[in-house]
């Protein structure tokens, strides 16, 4: 029997890149990977080009059994767009479904959308994690964008004969993790203080390799046939947690001075960082039980291993970069 052929949209990309290249391990599936520009994938498999942009240059989808779609516009903290939404539903909802469209056309069995948990909200009480059954309740223009991309495919689903299966993680890390998650690696690794040592909250996170995971069991699986998922790595940190174990990670000391939160949240707010500071203060639990009971499956990294590998590759970039 052939191996399925897995188009991954947004190959050059953080999850897109390391997918394709789990693809590849596994043997299992036979990837094709689409990205915008030449990525080090070049040679190791078909490399398509797409832009999600461009429809126009799209690639062919005749013989695809499943798209993953990780290409997206993603959330940005200082936004420039003047219509932000616009620009979002462009791209995350026209092109999701115009993607979508011609692979049910194609026949491509299984369409995997990657979300965000931002569609279930900005925020959770402690100890009251979102499941991936709640009423939806996005609350900025990524969120809006990628929920409305999310009920368009669902409705896609129920007109042709493709199926659908929706992921979204919450924040993912691993190495080559951008943004504040890498801001928060230089802060620790120059053992700057960081006023966040009495913050009592509760966030999940996930680990590139896990949500990978995830993605390949969704592949295949029966079950997962158009279900919404969260995912994680199944154990929630509060802010000074994290920061403790990424130090240790690093093998470098955490310094974290107590201050209250609300003294952290109004300076954040008179500096204009207050969505910055609600990150980091407040709390974001996922429930992933659905994950076990419908499909198996579990985490199959340890949050400190994959805070490790993170460390690891953060510290052998800044060699390269010095040498």
């Amino acid at each position: 029997m052939p191996k399925p052929r897995v188009l991954v949209s947004g190959a050059s990309g953080f999850v897109g890149q390391r997918l394709i290249m789990r693809l590849l391990l596994d043997k299992k599936c036979a990837p094709i990977a689409a990205a915008r520009r030449v990525t080090q994938l070049q040679g190791l498999c078909p490399v398509v080009s797409f832009d999600l942009d461009n429809p126009a240059d799209w690639p062919a989808l005749n013989g695809v059994d499943v798209v993953v779609h990780t290409a997206a516009r993603v959330h940005v903290m200082n936004e420039l767009a003047k219509d932000a939404l616009a620009e979002f539903r462009k791209v995350n909802v026209e092109g999701t479904l115009q993607l979508a469209k011609r692979a049910a056309e194609a026949g491509v069995r299984r369409f995997i959308f990657i979300s965000s948990v931002k569609v279930n909200g900005e925020s959770t009480l402690p100890g009251k994690p979102f499941s991936a059954d709640d009423m939806p309740a996005p609350q900025d223009p990524y969120g809006v964008s990628k929920y409305e991309a999310e009920q368009a495919l669902k409705k896609l689903a129920l007109e042709t004969a493709m199926e659908v299966v929706i992921i979204r993680p919450p924040l993912v890390y691993g190495p080559g993790v951008k943004a504040n998650f890498l801001s928060m690696l230089r802060w620790l690794d120059k053992e700057v203080p960081l006023p966040l040592g009495a913050i009592h909250n509760q966030r999940s996170l996930v680990a590139l390799g896990n949500l990978v995971d995830f993605i390949v069991t969704c592949i295949n699986h029966p079950a997962a046939a158009n279900q919404t998922f969260l995912v994680s790595d199944g154990e929630d940190l509060s802010t000074p947690q994290l920061l403790n174990r990424l130090a240790s990670a690093l093998e470098k000391r955490s310094r974290l001075i107590a201050l209250p939160e609300w003294l952290i949240l109004s300076v954040a707010t008179l500096l204009g960082k207050q969505a910055v500071a609600s990150r980091i203060c407040g709390s974001l639990q996922v429930d992933i039980s659905k994950n076990y009971e419908l499909l198996g499956w579990t985490p199959p990294i340890s949050s400190d291993r994959a805070m490790r590998q993170t460390a690891i590759h953060y510290q052998e970039t800044l060699v390269k970069h010095r040498a």
